[in-house]
């Protein structure tokens, strides 16, 4: 049986949550449509030690929901098009939070299909901007609380039966350090995991 994730899930440190989400569902309600992806790739995000981090710098205008609590949605809005779905994570003020970078689609399929004008399923929601218009995802759910189980949340999923493995983040910016931590964690096979050459070249995860 599965329950929305609490509170409490997320108040630990972005690596810790991370590879825990893989295998979890993204739930959202739209227009009285229910759909749902199982998670299969995501990228941790630090605070004032992460240079590839918007809260590398502390708090801006757009970066301030990284600082409240955690279990709250972070979308932003990338190149003027893509939007994505973060969840905040940590102490309060710490600025950490996980990027979903791509979902299994669950439920829903034939509405994702429609919203991302596209029929083949495996490339409905593999990467961040594609799962964000395939749900229906803008920055009017920016600072949701994804505790409340309404429009947007996540559930608890069962032990990925594939191998969690690990690999550089992709297409960050910062310092040396920033570029080559292993802080991305994904689904290793599965077919809904961002295209990259990474996923020959990434690391099991303990």
């Amino acid at each position: 049986m599965t329950r929305i994730l609490p509170q409490s899930f997320y108040a630990r440190s972005a690596l810790g949550v991370a590879p825990d989400l893989l295998g979890c569902r993204v739930v959202r309600e739209m227009d009285g449509q229910h759909l749902s992806g199982r998670i299969v790739e995501v990228e941790a995000y630090l605070g004032a030690e992460d240079a590839a981090s918007h809260a590398y710098r502390g708090p801006t205008s757009r970066s301030q929901v990284m600082f409240g609590p955690a279990g709250y949605a972070y979308v932003y809005l990338i190149y003027g098009i893509h939007h994505c779905l973060n969840v905040v994570t940590g102490e309060e003020g710490q600025g950490g939070a996980v990027l979903i970078r791509a979902l299994e689609p669950v439920f829903g399929a034939e509405i994702m299909q429609k919203g991302r004008g596209q029929e083949d399923v495996r490339n409905l929601s593999n990467g961040p901007g594609k799962l964000c218009q395939a749900l229906g995802i803008d920055k009017t759910l920016n600072a949701h609380d994804l505790t409340a189980g309404t429009e947007l949340w996540l559930e608890t999923g069962n032990r990925p039966p594939e191998s969690i493995y690990t690999s550089p983040r992709i297409g960050v910016r910062g310092d040396e350090a920033a570029l080559s931590a292993p802080w991305r964690f994904y689904l290793q096979g599965n077919a809904h995991i961002s295209p990259t050459p990474f996923n020959q070249n990434g690391s099991l995860w303990k």
